[in-house]
């Protein structure tokens, strides 16, 4: 299977190979609401535990209510990390319910992470509707974030069993650099420079690590050892890479229709993202040139007053020294490296092929 995207824009998105076969006959639409249909009905009793009014906000922040209360079908999010943690109970032997209160938890721990960026990047949409701390003020933004990773830990914790503390471990450590990962996004944005390197342990922190810990979670709850848990997460980490790689690109060239996010945002936000730091590393006349306005940018206070053209320049020079290609690459190698993890774990084949069709879907995905 070979496949490959192109959006209103132009955008194009890395064309991925299959690793098996056997993919061609994957539903990844029937895994992903499999994911989404067993842990919501979990999730939403989590957060019903909420004071008010942090459980309205939550509840909205999910899509489950508008933003006067009234019961909405709004858009929950891709649960490509449900349908993860779903699988990895099923590669380590054990039904896929086994895996639902990690599933929960690492969904909880993503949406606090994403609550909290919301209101430091100043974003104002996500999912095509207001943000939280637009809607509901910076003060209720941080106090649902925090309260879902306190919730994501109750979740675990009260199973009361041996893995479930296995598993608050790795979710608690795949947290820890999540946070490290965003701080270190954020210092990155007032940086001239960065290396290559550093945005990739950046993106290995903020987006890799909490992939990788749904990769393992469900295993772990499943009673498998720290070995297979161990190499669940190297698959999850790379693909995590190669799913924010894909992030990268759209950041920049994906369709707003498709994004729910405004045209060249995150070029509106000055991010260091793999494109422009690949761009910037190349050398070259676009990539001078680049420089040269990327560094006045940050010096500049009619910034937040640029034109579309504007935009647009920058993002045709990153394209232009290659940034673009180059992270289309990346987003391919990485998903090879997590692939290719996948053939040291003796799992069913049924799964296997399973997880090698999500990691396709994550680099070919339009938003």
């Amino acid at each position: 299977m070979t496949v490959s995207t192109t959006g209103t824009r132009g955008e194009t998105v890395p064309t991925v190979p299959s690793a098996n076969s056997a993919v061609d006959t994957v539903d990844v639409a029937a895994l992903l609401e499999r994911g989404r249909t067993l842990s919501t009905p979990v999730l939403r009793t989590a957060v019903d535990r909420l004071a008010a009014p942090m459980d309205t906000v939550a509840a909205y922040h999910f899509g489950w209510i508008d933003a006067q209360g009234n019961p909405a079908d709004g858009d929950g999010g891709k649960a490509v990390r449900p349908a993860l943690a779903l699988l990895s109970a099923e590669a380590a032997g054990a039904r896929p319910e086994v895996g639902v209160p990690g599933a929960v938890a690492v969904e909880l721990v993503h949406n606090f992470s994403l609550l909290h960026d919301d209101l430091m990047d100043g974003d104002e949409q996500r999912r095509h509707r207001d943000t939280v701390w637009k809607v509901h003020g910076p003060a209720q933004a941080i106090l649902v974030g925090d309260a879902l990773f306190a919730l994501a830990n109750e979740v675990l914790l009260e199973l009361g069993t041996v893995e479930a503390g296995r598993a608050t471990r790795r979710l608690t450590t795949a947290t820890r650099k999540l946070i490290d990962g965003q701080a270190q996004d954020i210092s990155y944005e007032h940086r001239e420079r960065v290396t290559v390197e550093e945005c990739l342990e950046m993106e290995g922190n903020k987006t890799g690590a909490l992939l990788a810990c749904a990769c393992s979670i469900g295993a772990v709850l499943g009673g498998a050892d720290d070995k297979t848990a161990d190499t669940l997460e190297a698959y999850g980490y790379h693909l995590g890479l190669a799913f924010q790689a894909v992030d990268d690109l759209l950041g920049i060239w994906g369709d707003p229709e498709a994004t729910g996010k405004q045209t060249w945002s995150d070029l509106r936000q000055r991010k260091k993202s793999l494109p422009v730091v690949a761009a910037l590393a190349a050398g070259g006349p676009a990539s001078e040139r680049l420089g040269e306005l990327l560094a006045a940018d940050a010096k500049s206070n009619d910034f937040d007053t640029f034109s579309e053209e504007e935009f647009a320049t920058r993002a045709a020079l990153i394209e232009e020294a290659g940034g673009r290609e180059w992270t289309s690459q990346e987003a391919r190698r990485q998903h090879a490296v997590a692939i290719e993890a996948l053939g040291a774990v003796d799992m069913p084949e049924r799964v296997r092929a399973q997880l090698t069709a999500l990691a396709d879907f994550v680099v070919v995905r339009k938003r």
